[in-house]
């Protein structure tokens, strides 16, 4: 079981690498791993075992956050609508590429924060708004979404992720909360 111990830290070279691609169809390894990530998850967004097992709550984690340099990552964005349970978006993917990606830019009101980063990043992180992408299942077989918003926003958060890419590498250094016309601030 995953737990924050597990979660390297910034300023790890690991964070910094290009991951390798996985084999298609996955390892047993490799799916072992995507279950594990996914289990940390929905661990971290549960309120009570989030407390017992001390984790901070996360939507997104990569294996390259677990010190592994494999492109693999788990996405679990729940419905925040207690009418419907069904998350938004909940997926391990191995291999994901974004095919396409809107014109129009997106950014969380709030910024972006992330299980390998200890403090807080204040600015805006400026994303596509609408991404396409495509990914392999834990079975090898290719699968293929269209994303927009917050899930599209998680989905590259964790493919930078699997790039070297830190999120405030996206901050403007000079000017944190500037953002250019017709930017989708999202809350």
């Amino acid at each position: 079981m995953i737990t924050m111990d597990d979660i390297i830290r910034e300023g790890h070279p690991t964070l910094r690498e290009v991951a390798k691609e996985v084999t298609v169809p996955p390892t047993p390894e490799e799916v072992a791993l995507g279950q594990d990530m996914m289990e940390f998850l929905k661990n971290s967004q549960d309120p009570v075992k989030a407390e017992e097992m001390k984790l901070r709550g996360g939507v997104g984690l990569a294996a390259p956050q677990l010190n592994i340099s494999k492109r693999i990552i788990a996405v679990h964005v729940p419905s925040g609508d207690p009418e419907n349970e069904e998350p938004l978006l909940s997926a391990v993917m191995y291999n994901p590429k974004i095919l396409s990606h809107s014109v129009q830019d997106a950014c969380l009101g709030e910024g972006e924060g992330c299980l390998s980063v200890d403090r807080e990043v204040p600015g805006y992180v400026v994303r596509h708004a609408k991404v396409t992408l495509s990914y392999y299942d834990s079975e090898g077989t290719k699968q293929k979404i269209r994303l927009k918003n917050y899930e599209a926003i998680v989905v590259q958060h964790e493919i930078d992720h699997l790039n070297g890419v830190m999120f405030y590498d996206h901050i403007n250094k000079d000017t944190p909360f500037a953002l250019k016309d017709g930017v989708l601030v999202i809350d």
